[in-house]
């Protein structure tokens, strides 16, 4: 009976005559592929992607700008693309401002309303005092025109639940198919009073009310982006006087 042989190899996976030798004879094992080769093919991959998803955060202004720079039958696609979603959000959009609520109606205007689209309710202060709840009902103007098909409803806190303590306000309650799918004590788990419209939209995205590559969330980042810019601008100018 053969015996196997064991022979020692200070680097098995080198390239060498002598390792092939080893190998063909099955004693030390074949060398791994390179993975350099799939990696180059994943950065072609992911190139290709980037390039083919070019447009994909265009809307139908910037599309026009890019006439002269791109394929027209390919801009055209994206074109029928876009209008399509803005036929979409028009359509979804028939709600477009902020609900104030009854108790008596609540049934009807939150947990009903809720089986064809996202419900939020904004459980008010009963005083002027509470900041974080003036905070959010201003937010609550500016999302419900701009995400229509989103209900946005408002109610004082002790108004819809007896005895609510003025302290837990406000509240957010996200309904959704009849349930209460998230809920906001107080506006601690965002910014506190440094709350902003794109710190809820965050929510909307993570809840799913919203898609992460909606084109009006992209319009408020350039809004941001160019607010930033200003103080810059006027910074810029300052320094001419010195």
């Amino acid at each position: 009976m053969d015996m196997p042989v064991n022979v020692p190899v200070d680097h098995p996976e080198a390239d060498t005559e002598w390792n092939d030798i080893l190998r063909k004879h099955g004693i030390i094992p074949e060398k791994p592929p390179s993975p350099t080769p799939i990696i180059e093919e994943a950065i072609l991959e992911a190139q290709r992607r980037a390039h083919e998803n070019r447009l994909e955060d265009k809307d139908l202004d910037e599309l026009d700008a890019l006439e002269d720079e791109e394929d027209e039958d390919f801009l055209e696609q994206y074109r029928k693309k876009r209008m399509a979603e803005i036929s979409t959000l028009q359509k979804a959009s028939v709600y477009n401002q902020v609900y104030p609520l009854q108790k008596t109606d609540y049934a009807k205007e939150v947990t009903d309303a809720s089986a064809d689209a996202y419900v939020l309710v904004n459980l008010t202060s009963s005083t002027g005092g509470n900041t974080e709840s003036r905070v959010l009902s201003e937010i609550w103007r500016q999302l419900a025109p701009k995400y229509g098909e989103i209900k946005f409803c408002e109610i004082r806190g002790d108004m819809c639940i007896e005895g609510y303590p003025d302290r837990n306000t406000p509240t957010i309650l996200v309904y959704k198919d009849g349930e209460i799918r998230r809920q906001y004590v107080t506006l601690r788990e965002l910014k506190g009073v440094r709350t902003k419209v794109e710190d809820v939209e965050k929510v909307l995205v993570d809840l799913g009310a919203i898609k992460e590559g909606d084109l009006r969330l992209r319009k408020q980042d350039d809004s941001d982006d160019e607010r930033n810019r200003a103080p810059e601008k006027e910074d810029e100018d300052d320094d001419d006087w010195d």
